[in-house]
Parts: structure tokens; sequence; C-alpha cells
């Protein structure tokens, strides 16, 4: 697999909907805005696309859409994640086939398998479809923590390329450069923490935030891998308060009323998330104005 395969500021997607349906316009627009910003990557189907409320031939529908927008401009990462390591190789197996540049694959969430289940998990899908892999951990939703150990055993299979590391925990990446041989794409999948992540070595970030606000996220990545200091420190603090208030309520309901807001897209969410409480809608309005946004 060539080095740095995936890096630098990647959307994790909203998935937008109208009358309980995808709304597939909204979602090429989407697409459309993001690469015009400058966004080096696109996950569709992730944890911020609703995955786990949408049916298995919406996902691979959102999946296909996704590639044919992009068309090679921007690296697709498609959402494959499932607490079915069956359904996980289906969906890896699709995204190949559709022409996505990877998978990301989150831990099986919900029956919480011991480490050695996770490593096998992770193995059958990487020995049965040739399409780079990225481990996905976010113990928070899952349940389950992806131990160090485990990534370094998983990142000497060829199929597995990188890692989003959505622990918040910085001292992570320094234990991955020391100990992981080869290329292997370090990727944060928590906004506030990123530019100390990439700080530390880290290769970009998976992001809520640049659905929102992509060319500022851009601008951070940039100014943090250029060691300008002074321009990330501008950069971050305009945007810490957007980074925490798309996330005070259930997520992605505060992203997709922050894009409704932008006449992005409507702000319908699908059960059991409900659209964005009207108690942090204030809030979610200042953090916008803060990032130059309304």
């Amino acid at each position: 697999m060539p080095a740095r395969l995936f890096k630098g500021v990647i959307t994790a997607l909203i998935t937008p909907f109208r009358d309980g349906n995808v709304d597939f316009a909204a979602f090429e627009g989407l697409v459309e805005r993001q690469i015009a910003a400058g966004v080096h990557g696109l996950v569709p189907v992730g944890t911020t696309g609703e995955s786990a409320t949408l049916t298995l031939e919406e996902r691979q529908r959102v999946v296909e859409a996704c590639v044919r927008v992009a068309a090679g401009r921007v690296r697709v990462i498609a959402g494959c994640g499932s607490p079915s390591t069956a359904q996980a190789l289906e969906m890896t197996r699709h995204a190949k086939t559709v022409g996505a540049d990877g998978a990301l694959v989150v831990t099986p969430y919900y029956n919480r398998p011991s480490q050695s289940g996770l490593e096998a998990h992770f193995r059958a899908i990487a020995d049965a479809v040739e399409l780079p892999l990225v481990l996905y951990n976010v113990p928070g939703r899952t349940g389950v923590d992806l131990a160090n150990e485990t990534v370094a055993a998983l990142a000497a299979h060829p199929n597995v390329v990188g890692i989003k590391d959505a622990t918040g925990d910085l001292g992570r990446v320094s234990w991955m450069r020391a100990r992981v041989e080869g290329d292997f794409d370090l990727i944060s999948g928590d906004d506030p923490s990123f530019p100390g992540y990439v700080a530390q070595g880290g290769h970009g970030v998976i992001s809520v935030t640049s659905n929102v606000a992509p060319e500022a996220m851009v601008a951070l990545y940039e100014a943090v891998m250029a060691c300008d200091r002074e321009a990330a420190g501008v950069w971050q603090e305009r945007l810490i308060a957007l980074h925490k208030a798309l996330f005070l309520d259930a997520s992605p309901a505060p992203a997709k009323y922050a894009l409704s807001r932008l006449g992005q897209c409507a702000e319908e969410t699908r059960l059991p998330i409900t659209p964005c409480a009207t108690a942090v809608r204030p809030a979610i309005d200042a953090a916008m104005a803060e990032a130059g946004l309304l």
C-alpha cells in the first residue's frame, strides 16, 4: 500500500433526510461543497452518517453516490462497520466493488468482544477483501476499547493501513509511532484535540466539524502541518466552541441543525436520534458566529 494513503481533513459526512428518506440531492451537494472547500477525503455512512439506522441498501446507495460524485477528486473511505462480522464484510466487499478507496470499520458495538475477538473480526475482513482498511476505535460509543497492542498486531496485515482514534488520548499516537512498523496512517477522530494529535506525528482527522466549517478545518490542519503555532492557535480558538457545540445534543443532530442554518440540508434525523433540542440551538448559533459562519 502507498505511504500516507489517508491524511489531512477527512469529513465524516452526515446523511441528509427528507420526509423519512435519504435526500440524495442534498447529499451530492454536500459532497461538492466539501471538495470545493479543499478537504482531503470523505467518509460516507460512518457514525456521523447515522449508519446504525440506515438499511443495508441505503448504506450501499450512499457510498455509491459519494464515490460517483467525488469522481477521484478526493479519497472516499466507506463506513463499513457493523456488530456483525458478516455484514461488515459484505459492506467492505461492496465498497471495493463500487470503487471506494478504503473501508472504515468500527469495533463491533453492543456485543463487546474480547481483544482476541476484535483481532479476529478485523482479520476476517482484511483477509477476505483486498481494500485498504482503517480501524476505528471509539469506546465511548461501542463499549469496547481496541487496545494498542491489538492495533500493533493488526497493523502487520498488508490490508490494514491505519486507525481512526476517537479516544481523545493523545498519548496513543506516540505509542503507535514508537511500536508500529512501516507505513500506518494515524488519524484522529476527535476534533478538539486533533491539532495536538497531528503535532505529535498524526496524519489527519476524520472530522464532524468539517461538515459545517470545512475551509476553517483545512486552514487549521495546514497551519499545524506548517508548524505555524500562531496561525494554528488562531484557527483553533475560532473553532473550539463549534467543536464542542456540535456535541451538545446527540450527534449528528447539532451538525444537521447547523447545516440547515447554512441552507445545505434539512435538519431531519432518524429515530432514535431526534432533531436538535431547542435549548442548545442558541449555543450552536453563537459558536457558528464565532467561527465566522453566521
